[in-house]
């Protein structure tokens, strides 16, 4: 396939991206939450019990991967992406080594791992992977996020999905202005605007073929300590307008990430977004938490009771399915847990 179909494949209509590639600290977060020891064969074990679901055949287009995940083998003793491609989906893989503090604005953060990445690619494409993430982040405050934060990553997200391309891989953009904070819905509409410009410029300088990239943005939200909270159909109206002034046509995919929202509020969110959808965009959804959540409290109480593990995991990817075409509704939550 071209870097264009994979794209398309992977945030086709009614599907979206699982990310399942929370680092092995982020891991043992999640897992410590509900009371599981996080070892190699328990992290194993719910991302499998999760990759063997029905929901990846007809809800899921990609699954975003950790290097530890990607390079073990299932049960049935096949690897891990060949058990995602027996479900027609697309195996893919995180590639940056996390946020570090930048030098010369110590309270901000830039991407690293570019040391090395096209080695890491080669390596990955071997093992199966067809596209990979870079996720880089950005603090509101008075103070931030600075022009050196937005410049910093936004070269750096360049100069990865350049590195991704040259090795056949479809690159992921991920430029997340962070939720924390108690900026209102204009201020984050603002930034975003300033992140995503700066990130065009840099894909644009860097020669990145645009319709062979997805891009993973946050919604426009306003801070989660703000006073003023904003309802679905505000939220949108500003995604919508923010995407449309400032994404280039040529992007085949956007798929946004939850962060920090709950399972509920992803799904309508992304539902009303697609009320709204009058562009060319694929728009979708590339959730973690937002979509494993429930799964991994039911997984945690009995990890052998797959079938209920099952029935959790492909309700909560229906649900961001159908808002991927704007066919969700509170009924069918309802349904579900009735």
């Amino acid at each position: 396939m071209t870097l264009e179909e994979i794209a398309k494949k992977m945030v086709a209509k009614g599907k979206g991206i699982l990310a399942a590639d929370e680092s092995t600290g982020t891991m043992e977060k999640r897992l410590k939450s509900v009371n599981v020891d996080s070892t190699p064969e328990n992290r194993l074990n719910f991302r499998e019990t999760l990759f063997s679901s029905d929901a990846m055949k007809n809800y899921i287009g990609g699954v975003i991967l950790f290097e530890e995940t990607l390079k073990q083998k299932s049960s049935q003793g096949i690897s891990i992406p060949e058990l995602i491609m027996k479900s027609n989906s697309i195996p893919g893989i995180k590639v940056d080594k996390g946020a570090k503090t930048l030098a010369g604005s110590q309270d901000e953060k830039v991407t690293e791992g570019l040391d090395g990445l096209r080695d890491r690619l080669n390596e990955y494409y071997k093992l199966g992977a067809r596209f990979t993430k870079w996720r880089a982040v950005y603090n509101i405050s008075d103070k931030f996020p600075s022009s050196q934060a937005i410049k910093s990553n936004a070269h750096a997200l360049a100069r990865y999905a350049a590195l991704a391309q040259e090795a056949k891989m479809v690159p992921i953009v991920e430029p997340e202005v962070l939720m924390d904070g108690q900026h209102d819905i204009n201020k984050c509409y603002e930034v975003t605007t300033n992140v995503l410009n700066e990130c065009y410029n840099e894909l644009e300088i860097h020669k990145v073929f645009l319709k062979g990239t997805i891009l993973k943005p946050n919604m426009i939200l306003p801070g989660s300590n703000c006073k003023d909270k904003s309802n679905s159909k505000e939220i949108a109206k500003k995604t919508i307008e923010c995407l449309k002034k400032n994404v280039p046509t040529d992007v085949t995919g956007i798929a946004f990430l939850s962060g920090g929202q709950s399972e509920q509020e992803a799904t309508r969110n992304l539902n009303e977004i697609n009320k709204l959808n009058d562009t060319n965009f694929l728009i979708s959804f590339s959730y973690g938490r937002a979509l494993q959540q429930s799964a991994l409290k039911i997984w945690s109480k009995n990890m052998k009771d797959t079938k209920m593990v099952h029935s959790v995991f492909n309700h909560r990817a229906k649900m961001n399915g159908m808002s991927s075409k704007a066919e969700w509704s509170e009924n069918l939550e309802k349904e579900f847990a009735a």
